[in-house]
């Protein structure tokens, strides 16, 4: 059997595994800064992403805003546009951020998390997405002058420390709050 066989038959498994079931459902609150309202919700596309050796890919971000001043890891993904699927966000985003062609092999499931700071309910759909391929990124203005993100990539280990480490911060207690639980979820999938 080549390598190309033995991938689909993981992967069919790993559909196999989540047929049925929407995945996870997590609801955290932002215990970061004081709740006063919340004044929109915002649909977001976000992906763990994984290649043949077990390679984890994200985005590493090092900002200075109202949130502080940080450089954090996250996973790719951004804003569902209107009259565009989660899915096909998440495939528009893996291309911008990470310059990524990959095949989505199941739904994660989904996240619900506060911005206290800017008064935003987030509702994170996660897909587990395996690399077929890289090419360029194409970050905005914002993404590479204001975030200067970057694609990272981590094994297993490395990334739950990142996102252990960057407890240090608010913000980077929000997302380990948001995304540990996801990426172990992935982790645990893929076996």
């Amino acid at each position: 059997m080549n390598e190309d066989n033995m991938n689909e038959d993981k992967f069919e498994k790993l559909r196999a595994k989540q047929s049925g079931n929407e995945g996870l459902y997590l609801e955290f609150e932002d215990k970061e800064w004081p709740f006063t309202y919340t004044d929109h919700d915002r649909q977001i596309a976000r992906a763990i992403v994984v290649d043949d050796e077990e390679n984890y890919y994200f985005v590493r971000m090092e900002r200075a805003d109202e949130f502080g001043t940080v450089t954090l890891i996250e996973t790719s993904g951004g804003g569902v546009e209107e009259g565009e699927s989660s899915e096909a966000a998440i495939r528009r985003e893996l291309k911008e951020e990470l310059g990524a062609e990959v095949e989505i092999l199941c739904k994660l499931g989904l996240v619900s998390d506060y911005y206290n700071l800017v008064h935003r309910h987030n509702l994170n759909h996660y897909f587990l997405g395996w690399v077929k391929s890289f090419g360029e990124t194409k970050l905005t203005r914002d993404e590479e002058e204001e975030f200067h993100l970057k694609k990272i990539k981590l094994r297993y280990e490395e990334a739950v420390a990142a996102y252990e480490a960057g407890r240090d911060s608010r913000l980077g207690r929000l997302l380990a709050q948001r995304e540990l639980p996801v990426l172990r979820r992935a982790k645990e999938l893929l076996g």
